[in-house]
């Protein structure tokens, strides 16, 4: 490893604990999904990547259907990461997701985890995961075997930690249960969707992770882009825009034009009135629950990167100002 990164980078992160655990994570971490190896190539990922952990993001979300081809982001972020400190980083992958053909390619089921496990390990290059996801529940496949599976790849070295992600709350106590009853590998982290236009997670989920001590992760922060910027506020979300297409759609559909116009705007007035951007305030907002540990975000130039982290300089609000964000969002 040739590359020298700044002497301060750990100065300049807020670490929070994973829940119970020993694990700490950045509060702000970067995520492949479709940039890295996707819509954009090996060296913006060299860029973004190296600017992150000069600001003290240690923590890097990967998936085995991230990419274009599927996989191809664990490809690009492995040949970043070879010239890091690994000591010094928290690498994440996940299985859940389509990846070949046949009964075997997707889901929960014992061959598909450990074998995905052993493609994304070959993939990027690493020796083990930190970090280790079932990536959605198999509504086929019983939750003891899928939690098996995580368990043995903990047992094989092949990753120190396990996750779920997008599990609803009666999902993840059935899993925690099982868990302690069979004294598998513990649940350290869940990743769910959660911004401010998708709060289902807050009497769903939360409670239960805050019982338990898991940690959580939230994943698309501005909700595929709605609460990025201003691109969208004039209400209108043309049918092939990320938002229409991605994890923000039911939102999307189900508020009116001029709702939508009345939420963004009156989030990106409440925003500037805080002396930050749109994103920045929305960052802040997510990480203002005690129980959750990180956000994980794209980025696509260093400088995003650099406003992301940015967001950690404010993330006190007061009372007023949730009570404005509420009125908008929960309306």
């Amino acid at each position: 490893m040739t590359q020298t990164f700044a002497k301060d980078r750990y100065s300049k992160m807020q670490y929070r604990r994973c829940g119970k655990s020993g694990l700490q994570l950045p509060a702000v971490s970067l995520g492949a999904w479709e940039t890295y190896g996707g819509s954009q190539d090996g060296e913006v990922a060299k860029q973004c990547m190296f600017r992150a952990f000069d600001l003290g993001v240690t923590h890097f979300d990967l998936a085995n259907n991230y990419g274009s081809p599927p996989g191809n982001a664990e490809v690009v972020c492995g040949k970043v990461v070879k010239d890091m400190p690994r000591d010094e980083l928290i690498i994440s992958s996940k299985a859940g997701y389509r990846m070949w053909p046949g009964p075997y390619g997707e889901w929960g089921s014992r061959k598909y985890i450990i074998a995905s496990c052993d493609q994304s390990l070959k993939r990027t290059g690493l020796e083990y995961f930190d970090i280790f996801y079932s990536h959605r529940p198999d509504p086929a496949t019983p939750f003891e075997e899928t939690l098996g599976a995580l368990d043995a790849l903990v047992r094989q070295g092949k990753a120190l930690y396990v996750g779920i992600s997008s599990y609803t709350g009666a999902q993840t106590d059935a899993a925690l249960t099982i868990v302690e009853r069979e004294r598998l590998a513990p649940i350290t982290i869940h990743q769910p969707y959660y911004n401010m236009l998708g709060r289902t997670v807050e009497d769903d989920l939360l409670p239960h992770t805050d019982r338990a001590g898991v940690g959580v992760i939230a994943f698309c922060p501005l909700a595929s882009g709605l609460l990025a910027g201003t691109k969208y506020q004039d209400g209108d979300v043309p049918p092939d825009s990320r938002p229409a297409r991605e994890w923000a759609r039911h939102w999307v559909a189900s508020t009116s034009k001029d709702d939508k116009r009345r939420i963004l705007q009156g989030l990106n007035a409440l925003a500037r009135e805080r002396g930050q951007s749109l994103a920045q305030m929305t960052v802040a907002w997510t990480l203002r629950h005690a129980g959750m540990t990180s956000v994980v975000m794209g980025a696509s130039r260093p400088e995003q990167v650099e406003q992301n982290v940015a967001a950690l300089a404010k993330l006190d609000f007061t009372k007023e100002e949730l009570a404005r964000i509420d009125a908008l969002t929960l309306s």
